[in-house]
This record gives structure tokens, sequence and C-alpha cells, in this order.
């Protein structure tokens, strides 16, 4: 029986928490590897969240909040290096004594398709592949037209598609999970409920190959030439899940079984207008096991906000996660389905069969 094929996660994702200097040029260092897409933000001040990957190049950057185009941001991120980064000034990146943190996930292999060629999708596409750890980053050029289909590399059907057009003045973030189906989409920069619409995957869920986008503009171009780019993911046992839960708004929530011992978990109501909640261990977990401590510290990728508190929402345990906030709609509305995305800190169980050391 094979248990996960990753049994040090930290080799595909981590999260780093470091310190700005506000310095023009500030290393950083830590990561466990070169990463290829980077998640900054400043935990002290309300400044936008920071998106940059190896694929578009450093230092271009997109805000998860924000529909604005991707710009040229000189004093962001201005490298990747072979255990982490270089930041410029940028309070986003370096706040000056500001505490921060970044989420970084590995891809690394180089991607092409010639779509011509290998028949497989309808345009080119381009990028960094992971399929170890079912992630990649994919560049394409838009045509327009609906019923578009776009290869990803993963080699399995992607269980979320992240995507963005790059260069109109306003573009929303359109977003894919296997929960919801390709019938359905979600924004990130939004708070709004799923919706039903065929124009953003054009209801023709993904493919072990491609991926298809429908008649948007956010999604296809509003004209042929348009830039675009995706991160896509697919489960991986022991490492990463894309799943859903159920709210029963109580006190004793769910138990969501993941496989593993979460490091990060990314999650959505999928009803009504509420934000998306990011949390990790690295900022949550206390000296208390398991339990995230007096407070769950939490981000919104749809909004600026420095750190936020709150109660505690749910303890991380060693295989899942346990929702603790009956009272809260953003976690535990009864009769709501909730979507997430998680990845792990370590598998419940190694590739040998030997439970994993606890915290």
């Amino acid at each position: 029986m094979a248990y996960t094929t990753i049994d040090k996660p930290s080799d595909y994702f981590n999260t780093l928490l470091y310190t700005g200097n506000g310095a023009s040029s500030h290393a950083i260092s830590g990561v466990g590897f070169q990463p290829d897409w980077t998640w900054n933000k400043n935990r002290s001040s309300a400044v936008n969240h920071a998106l940059t990957d190896s694929v578009r190049g450093a230092p271009k950057r997109l805000m998860s909040q924000s529909n604005e185009a991707e710009i040229n941001q000189t004093t962001g991120l201005l490298s990747f290096n072979s255990d982490g980064f270089t930041v410029g000034s940028d309070s986003g990146y370096n706040g000056d004594g500001n505490s921060m943190v970044s989420w970084n996930w590995k891809a690394g292999t180089s991607f092409t398709n010639d779509a011509s060629s290998t028949s497989i999708g309808s345009i080119d596409s381009a990028g960094s592949i992971n399929t170890t750890a079912g992630f990649s980053i994919i560049g394409f050029t838009g045509n327009a037209n609906a019923g578009t289909t776009i290869a990803h590399g993963l080699g399995v059907k992607p269980n979320m598609i992240i995507l963005k057009n790059r260069e109109p003045d306003t573009s929303n973030w359109q977003v894919y999970h296997s929960s919801l189906g390709a019938t359905h989409y979600v924004q990130l920069n939004s708070t709004g409920a799923a919706a039903d619409s065929n124009t953003r995957w054009h209801d023709v869920e993904p493919t072990s190959s491609v991926f298809t986008t429908g008649s948007s503009g956010d999604v296809c171009g509003d004209s042929s030439g348009e830039t675009f780019i995706a991160y896509c993911f697919a489960d991986k046992k022991g490492y990463s899940k894309f799943s859903s839960w159920i709210g029963n708004g109580n006190a004793d929530g769910p138990y969501i079984h993941l496989g593993f011992a979460p490091a990060f978990i990314m999650y959505k109501h999928t009803t009504d207008g509420h934000s998306w909640i990011m949390e990790d261990v690295k900022r949550n977990i206390a000296g208390n096991g398991y339990l995230n401590g007096p407070a769950s510290r939490e981000f919104y990728p749809n909004a600026n906000n420095a750190e936020a508190t709150s109660g505690v929402r749910f303890d991380f345990l060693s295989n899942g996660f346990k929702i603790r906030e009956g009272s809260s709609a953003d976690i535990n509305q009864s009769g709501v389905e909730f979507i997430y995305m998680a990845f792990a800190e370590n598998p419940f169980v190694t590739s040998t069969g030997i439970p994993a050391t606890a915290r």
C-alpha cells in the first residue's frame, strides 16, 4: 500500500517567516529549495499580497487581492536563489522592521507544448512543472475563443487551477476547484459565492493533459494576444489535498481527514460573500501541541489587511484538521460547502509505512 511518495514535504512547499529591513537588496534564505512560486505578505501592515513566479520572471508582480494587471515591481522580489530569494525595499516584501511571511512552492522542470506538433491542446503553452508534487506553472497566450484547450503538464487531472490574465487594466483571478466542478467558478480577489457559468471553464472538466477555458476575457482574452498565467495543482497522497467540507454550525465542528499533518490551508465559504482565509502552522502553532494557541492568525487573499487574529478556528492534527469554531460563518456555517487547498508538514505515514514523527 502506498502511503505517500513525498516523505519530506518541505522539499516542495515551505512557509518562511522573516523580518524586513527596508534595504534595496535583502537576501532571504531558509526556504530549503529554489522556489518557483513565492507569495509574500507583510504581516504587520495593510499592504498588498505580492505573487512572483519563475515563469513570468522576477520582478514581475501580481496581487491576489486585486484585478490589476501585472507590473514590473523593481523594488519587489528581485531574484530566486538556491535557498530562497532576494527582495528590494517595497513594503510588501521587505517592510523595515516588519514581520513578513512567504509561502513557497517548487516546480523546477521546464515544460513546453507545441500544440500543432503534439496535438495536445489547441494553443501552445510553456512553463515549469513538478509532477512529483502535482504542481505546474503554465503560461499561454490567449486567442479570445471559447473552448480553447491548454496543456498543463501534470500528467493527471488538476484538482485546482488559479488563473490570471496578466495584461488588461482589470481582470479578475479565476479559480477552478474540483469540488465545485467545471460548471462553477470562484474568484481569488473576491468574496463572492461560487457562480454557475460556462464562461470560465466552458463546463468541461480538466483532463490529465489539458484544461479548457470559456468565453470570458478573464480566461481567454478580450482580444487575441493577451498573456496568462495558471497555477495548477493535483492531489498527492500524503502531501496535498484539494477538497471540501460541509459546515455543521456546531462548536464540535467537522473533522477533515487529509492523510497528513497540514502546514498550510487556504479555504473559502462558497455560498455567500465571505473572504478566502489562509492559515499556516508556522504562524499559528503554539507551545501546546497541535492546537492553534490562543488565536488563529489569518490572511485574506482577497484583501490587503495586516495579519488578523480570531478565536481558535481549528486544530492542526497529525492526519488532518478539526473545526473548533461553531459560530463563524467563515468556516462552519451549517449546511454550507467550504472548499480548501492544503499542503503537508508531515505525511501521517511515510513511504515505508512508518508513522511520521509528531510535532
